[in-house]
């Protein structure tokens, strides 16, 4: 072991060492854990790297139902876009002729939710309903947009109103009674409507007076 200090020193620790030797059997032993635990190590390693591969998997699946239930909200929302836009418009139409506002519905994503914009435009430029000029246009869309819904329901196709048109001037007031008749013909939606206007009235299939009597009892009476 000449020229070989590490030689030297393994040479003194090692002379003389036998297997059943305590020194030899403690290194054994530190040995045989060490390699326990390298093999416990491995084996976690070999399962962790299983586990990521799996979560990875679902990932990539989640993301893509996530893209897929994406397009398909995206394709429900442009189907209620058009679908109630065209209606409400129609019947915008129907009272106000040239004159109409177009109906606009537009979903927005805000703050992590999903939000319907109802708009009135014209001329290209787009406001809120408020922001136009009068009511009447108001009643209109707000009747047409209830049918919609109704529809839209799948139910029983029955809509209550009290004093629908009440803010539409009194000319366009035959037209607004053509429009609901048409809908109710068109759509198979049975109307029942609480009213003062004649306009009304004189289309309605049906009509019955109301009137407060004694002691706080209504009278109806069928007219026609």
């Amino acid at each position: 072991m000449k020229g070989d200090p590490d030689g030297v020193v393994k040479d003194r620790v090692f002379r003389n060492v036998t297997v059943d030797d305590p020194r030899f059997l403690s290194m054994k032993r530190h040995f045989d854990e060490l390699k326990g635990r390298k093999v416990e190590k491995e084996d976690q390693l070999v399962k962790s790297q299983e586990t990521k591969k799996r979560l990875e998997g679902r990932l990539e699946k989640a993301k893509k139902a996530q893209a897929i239930v994406q397009l398909v909200v995206q394709g429900i929302q442009k189907e209620l876009e058009y679908r109630i836009s065209n209606l409400v418009t129609l019947g915008e139409a129907a009272v106000f002729g040239e004159d109409a506002y177009k109906f606009l519905v537009k979903f927005e994503s805000r703050r992590g939710r999903t939000e319907c914009d109802l708009l009135f435009e014209k001329q290209g430029v787009e406001m809120k309903p408020l922001a136009s000029s009068g009511g009447g246009a108001i009643d209109v869309a707000s009747l047409a947009l209830s049918a919609s819904f109704l529809i839209l329901e799948g139910k029983d196709l029955v809509l209550v109103l009290d004093e629908p048109l009440k803010y539409l001037s009194r000319d366009l007031q035959p037209k607004a009674a053509e429009m609901i008749k048409e809908m109710s013909l068109k759509l198979g939606i049975q109307f029942v409507i609480t009213s003062h206007i004649q306009e009304l009235v004189e289309m309605a299939d049906k009509v019955f007076d109301v009137s407060l009597g004694h002691n706080g009892v209504s009278t109806v009476i069928e007219r026609k």
